[in-house]
């Protein structure tokens, strides 16, 4: 509980040179540990995540490598990501020799899933996946954070398809999948869609204009006396329903059946009548049942083999979850604008199931992907190709994927969203003052330039973004004024001014940029010690008032 709500020092930078069409898209990735990434997220997209899914370590005793420090996690986080011994040995695993094998693991998971649920929309929902490692706990943990009542099922994936002889006992052949809603009083399912072999059962051997049609028993048990009555069919044979049943209709209902060409008696007319149903009438989506087979949504040696294929030939990922699998999620409870969250993106699975989806129904989903950036050994076969930490080889999935669905897709899909935007989470830009400090000239410095010597301007803008709550994907643009840059995001919800000798001259451009897009509530962000006086700074404040802008949406870096 505690490292959910200790409060981050962290930010996000963004890095052009790992993104896939920046300026376009509206997909994140995020490199960092998910639980500052989380934080950080808060203010942004609280409220506004349609559907998470995540996929944690399993606390296997070789995939958990999120051991937090509770003093100073950014610290932590800094120094984990290449933190490895002389032998190249990862040293933050969590073993079964640790007495705390278990704790650890639950004190890893609450604090992300608390932070998760405040992302969630009211009508959202979440989907975790875990073995029997942590299965238990991880049920009463979801129970407590999202509430009992809230518990929508426990799916059973059937991820694998032949034994291991190897084992001792039992060999494993699945995984259970939590899902629980944020409220689960204002969810709706899409359900399925119907498959092609369902669809197939119906035919139209009477040509009836309302189409294909298959047919269901006319009788009924146990047996109602009012709807035991003869009917004769169009071959003239008088039929009864069966001893102790009776006809599902009335005789007056039978008779407007007969009417409206619902009932039938078979291609020669003198067969016990049944009742048409037809395909056009019938729900096109059905409910999903809680076991999932490996033929429907995929399993975990076809994932590993698709992800083989789609890098040449190598293998990068051990256990990477099927594309369908997480399409089927997908379908189950996003809307075709919906933002699709997956803060332990891993093998990036998540990000093709979303730009899949988009490309069969031409919807605009969007996914955030956030992945500890952790570092290869240089003896995996990922390192040899030149890659040095896991999110780089995700990025490169993404990539791929986007390139491949757009081959299998030469049509329609144009409009479909396969870039995403990358941010590295990073310490913030802005200098703290530090009131222990002995150095009395090096605080004053601050007074000259309170920004971190290895920020850029654009980095400082998306910081800002991040504290205003703004969307990190919203456009910005940048216009000179003097020696000062005005930048505009959203066209004119927000604007920030940085840079050197700033004069009242940037007041005027955005008054003129907030006519011209029509914006309203607009808020203005100034570099306070770039000023080139007080007056200077005075005078903007003055006219930015007069001209709408409230005191309040005037705010000082």
């Amino acid at each position: 509980m505690k490292m959910a709500q200790k409060p981050t020092t962290a930010t996000l930078k963004p890095n052009k040179a790992k993104s896939k069409k920046w300026d376009e898209t509206e997909n994140l990735y995020i490199e960092g540990d998910n639980l500052e990434v989380l934080k950080l997220l808060q203010k942004s997209y609280a409220d506004k995540v349609k559907l998470i899914y995540v996929d944690p370590p399993y606390n296997t005793g070789k995939d958990f490598v999120y051991n937090d420090n509770f003093s100073d996690p950014l610290d932590n986080y800094l120094k984990k990501t290449g933190q490895v011994d002389s032998e190249g040995n990862k040293l933050s695993v969590n073993t079964e020799m640790n007495g705390r094998y278990h704790t650890d693991w639950l004190n890893m998971i609450y604090p992300r899933l608390k932070l998760a649920r405040n992302l969630l929309s009211d009508d959202g929902v979440i989907f975790i996946s875990i073995d029997d490692t942590e299965q238990a706990n991880l049920k009463k943990i979801a129970d407590e954070i999202f509430g009992e009542k809230n518990f929508l099922a426990q799916i059973v994936w059937e991820r694998a398809f032949s034994p291991i002889n190897l084992k001792k006992n039992f060999s494993e052949s699945h995984d259970y999948i939590l899902v629980y809603g944020k409220d689960t009083t204002k969810i709706v399912s899409n359900g399925i869609k119907r498959s092609q072999e369902a669809n197939d059962r119906y035919s139209n051997a009477d040509n009836d204009p309302r189409g294909p049609w298959t047919s269901g028993d006319l009788s009924v048990g146990p047996a109602n006396e009012k709807n035991i009555y003869p009917i004769i069919t169009p071959g003239g044979r008088e039929v009864m329903p069966p001893s102790g049943y009776s006809w599902r209709l009335s005789e007056s209902s039978f008779r407007e059946y007969i009417e409206d060409n619902r009932i039938w008696f078979g291609e020669d007319g003198n067969n016990t009548p049944r009742i048409k149903r037809f395909l056009s009438e019938v729900k096109q989506t059905v409910v999903p049942m809680t076991v999932w087979k490996y033929e429907d949504v995929g399993h975990s040696q076809s994932a590993s083999q698709y992800l083989k294929r789609l890098f040449d030939d190598k293998s990068y990922f051990s256990y990477p979850k099927p594309v369908p699998l997480i399409q089927r999620i997908i379908e189950l409870y996003s809307n075709s604008d919906s933002i699709v969250l997956d803060f332990f993106s891993g093998s990036a699975t998540t990000a093709e199931a979303v730009m899949r989806m988009n490309a069969e129904d031409n919807g605009s989903r969007r996914f955030i992907m956030v992945q500890l950036p952790e570092k290869l050994l240089e003896k995996e076969v990922a390192f040899k190709d030149g890659y040095r930490t896991l999110a780089e080889i995700g990025e490169e999935r993404i990539r791929l994927a986007g390139d491949k669905i757009k081959e299998e897709n030469s049509q329609n899909i144009d409009k479909v969203d396969m870039g995403f935007k990358v941010f590295e989470l990073s310490k913030s830009n802005i200098k703290k003052w530090n009131v222990e400090s002995n150095d009395l000239n090096e605080q004053i410095d601050l007074l000259a330039n309170n920004f971190e010597n290895d920020s850029k301007p654009i980095d400082v803008v998306y910081e800002i973004l991040l504290k205003q709550g703004l969307d990190l994907t919203y456009p910005i643009s940048e216009i000179k004024v003097g020696d000062a840059v005005v930048y505009d995001i959203a066209f004119g919800a927000m604007f920030v001014v940085l840079g050197d000798k700033i004069t009242s001259e940037v007041a005027g451009h955005i008054m003129k940029q907030i006519a011209d897009e029509e914006a309203e509530n607009s808020v203005v962000v100034l570099q306070d010690e770039k000023f080139i006086n007080d007056s200077e700074k005075l005078n903007t404040i003055e006219q930015l008032n007069a001209s709408g802008i409230q005191y309040n949406d005037i705010l000082s870096i």
